[in-house]
């Protein structure tokens, strides 16, 4: 194949898979600024309310987790400091709030993008938020305990929440939906340009060590760092090409997904919470290795699952995937 003809077949293939997410985006963004508008989510936040508890947490917080749980991590940051002064939290509180969103965020989208690379998207969202809960309790014990990061707050930046019209949120969104278009197709021609240069296999032999102890083999490896690096949004639309191949086992494709979903975008947003305050021991290398030992032990449970239960709870089984499930 040609190198012009290579580039039109990756372009063609990355245009579909960027379709497939604008149908998912689109409809799940507008429905949720709905929501928001309409008052929906201030009713439903009492509920977590009491949650915020487990974490030592102001309860004024469950409306600012719920927002980013449904809207995003934007749509949580933009609303902490108006709910909670910053003068009355420490860097614990806005480290363990920090955890939280870090791994449940952007529900709607982010597991429904999973969903199409073939995890069920009930399970994967249940596992997302516990695997939220379970880290941030964890992190909150750690912290009370030994007294570490109990000094003041003092953000280096407090967002302010700017005002739009529904005019301004549908710019907002196409100009999203552009710089997305452009990333993915950056991303697969870089990653082809990885390939061909051997960066892809020296990149995958530093992370591979880590990657397997989570029992993500070398066939998904590559795809779970984009997310890793980049988001869900990336990884998982790489993913779902590469899932509906039949090329790779669907377990492999789950375990990837949880990883993913327990630890992506970690440069962006990251640097976001540490400019909120946040401790980046606890948001960055603490949250990694929680990953790793999460996602390890749901891959242990997993391999004891029988194929029947498995397709039947937690994966859309199609025929490529059923080929690929006696790997």
């Amino acid at each position: 194949m040609s190198a012009l003809r290579f580039a039109i077949h990756k372009t063609l293939e990355t245009l579909q898979i960027y379709w497939e997410l604008v149908r998912i985006m689109v409809p799940i963004t507008i429905a949720t600024e709905v929501m928001s508008r309409a008052g929906l989510i201030d009713i439903a936040a009492p509920a977590l309310a009491p949650v915020m508890g487990l974490f030592g947490l102001p309860p004024e917080l469950g409306l600012a987790w719920l927002t980013g749980m449904l809207v995003g991590i934007w749509g949580a940051i933009a609303m902490i400091f108006t709910l909670v002064p910053a003068t009355s939290m420490s860097v614990a509180d806005i480290t363990v709030f920090s955890a939280l969103v870090l791994i449940a965020h952007g529900l709607p989208i982010e597991q429904k993008i999973i969903q199409r690379a073939g995890p069920g998207f009930v399970i994967t969202t249940i596992i997302r938020i516990a695997g939220a809960v379970a880290y941030a309790m964890i992190l909150h014990h750690i912290l009370e305990t030994t007294g570490w990061l109990a000094e003041p707050l003092n953000p280096t930046w407090i967002p302010v929440v700017a005002s739009t019209d529904w005019l301004g949120f549908l710019v907002g969104l196409l100009e999203a939906l552009a710089v997305m278009l452009a990333i993915l197709l950056a991303l697969a021609w870089g990653l082809e340009v990885l390939k061909l240069t051997g960066i892809m296999a020296l990149l995958m032999r530093i992370l591979a060590p880590a990657l397997r102890l989570a029992g993500i083999r070398e066939e998904t490896g590559q795809f779970t760092a984009v997310g890793l690096f980049l988001g869900i949004s990336y990884g998982g639309g790489l993913l779902i090409r590469e899932a509906r191949t039949g090329n790779i086992s669907p377990r492999q494709v789950f375990i990837s997904c949880v990883f993913m979903g327990f630890a992506h975008s970690i440069i962006e947003d990251t640097l976001i919470v540490m400019a909120l305050g946040a401790d980046a021991l606890g948001v960055l290398a603490g949250r990694l290795a929680f990953a790793v030992a999460a996602t390890a032990l749901i891959a242990c449970v997993l391999r004891s699952i029988p194929d029947d239960t498995f397709f039947s709870w937690a994966f859309r089984r199609t025929k490529c995937e059923a080929t690929a499930a006696s790997r």
